[in-house]
């Protein structure tokens, strides 16, 4: 078989089906995960299951318990609290410098938020959610600071699997959502940096809602 065609290692298969499963809630916070599900549901052996989990544990996602499975951790008030604060350092800074924004950046923006009315339109909280964290990421970007992306592209996990959240638990959030980016697209194109950061404030400070009780 052409080495393009082969599948990737076991380990990364049972990876990459429990990460985006707990990212889309699938695997929500609370759920016990067994070594044998997870070898029939990925069609492996045990052995690649316990590497993928212990790097998923790793990665703040899972706790393992011997002899029993993994338990998929829910989303705390303190992650939620230090995403937010770390989120509105780095994004308020970043819609600053990108006012006034060009004509490419403007584009890009109008085009996911066009994907992302169509995804919310369909139900596609995951995919809506992606797609958010895309738009905001491209601001951050623009900005031409690879620290300060690399720094925001760490936060992707958990800024997705708490988008899902909120709009599983919120499904009227979605609209507000699609309206700020909406108004944060408006303030960059006539170069209100002080309207864009006002926006993004409100728009990311209303997570906070959310460390009053720990979502799932």
């Amino acid at each position: 078989m052409p080495a393009a065609l082969k599948s990737p290692p076991a380990a990364e298969r049972v990876y990459a089906h429990v990460k985006q499963a707990v990212l889309e809630r699938r695997y929500e916070g609370g759920t016990l995960l067994t070594e044998g599900e997870l070898a029939e549901a990925v069609g492996v052996s045990r052995t690649p299951v316990r590497e993928a989990l212990l790097k998923l544990e790793v990665e703040g996602l899972l706790r393992l318990y011997p002899k029993k499975g993994a338990l998929v951790l829910p989303v705390s008030a303190q992650e939620i609290a230090d995403v937010v604060e770390t989120r509105l350092l780095v994004e308020t800074h970043s819609v600053r410098k990108a006012a006034p924004a060009p004509p490419q950046l403007i584009a890009r923006l109008e085009e996911l938020l066009e994907q992302q009315r169509e995804q919310a339109a369909a139900g596609d909280f995951a995919g809506a959610a992606t797609t958010d964290r895309c738009f905001h990421a491209e601001i951050v970007r623009s900005g031409g600071n690879e620290i300060l992306s690399r720094l925001y592209d760490q936060l992707r996990d958990r800024q997705l699997r708490m988008g899902v959240a909120v709009m599983h638990s919120h499904p009227d959030r979605i609209a507000k959502t699609l309206t700020e980016h909406g108004e944060i697209l408006r303030a960059l194109r006539v170069g209100d940096a002080a309207e864009a950061v006002d926006v993004v404030t409100r728009h990311v400070g209303w997570f906070q809602n959310l460390a009053q009780g720990a979502v799932r």
